[in-house]
């Protein structure tokens, strides 16, 4: 009995250390300058024009978006969710006060995020159906 209490606090420990691992190594990942290089808005594709002007930068929980305005704030990201999971909190700017649930997906210096704004519930997959106040975006990281 002792051996199998033993067996499963260990269990328990591994399972704690690799989602730290996993934690930590999507925080260090997503950080950094990233280009928007597409963009949907409710089933419908945005102009280049639009999107080309767009950069959003995140660095140790704190996002800056610089569009039309400058938007920033804070962000918290779980990527122990299914998808994962990514908070923003406006602190100044447009978003000031407003906290947009969203999901991201991070593949070496690609990150897509599908955001639901407007009020729009966390999405809970990469699509933005047509007339829902669903973002999804698709950044390339920003070399230099």
């Amino acid at each position: 009995m002792k051996t199998l209490i033993l067996l499963f606090l260990l269990s328990v420990a591994m399972l704690l250390t690799s989602f730290g691992q996993v934690k930590s190594e999507d925080a260090k990942h997503i950080q950094g300058t990233w280009a928007l290089v597409k963009a949907e808005l409710g089933g419908q594709l945005m102009k280049d024009d639009v999107w080309t002007k767009i950069t959003l930068k995140l660095n140790s929980g704190k996002y800056e978006l610089t569009a039309e305005n400058t938007d920033k704030g804070t962000y918290t990201i779980d990527p122990s969710a299914k998808p994962k999971t990514l908070d923003i909190t406006g602190t100044e700017g447009p978003n000031v006060g407003k906290t947009i649930p969203a999901i991201y997906e991070l593949d070496g210096d690609t990150l897509r995020v599908c955001y639901g704004l407007g009020g729009a519930p966390r999405p809970t997959e990469f699509k933005s159906p047509t007339g829902t106040k669903i973002f999804l975006a698709t950044y390339k990281r920003k070399k230099g």
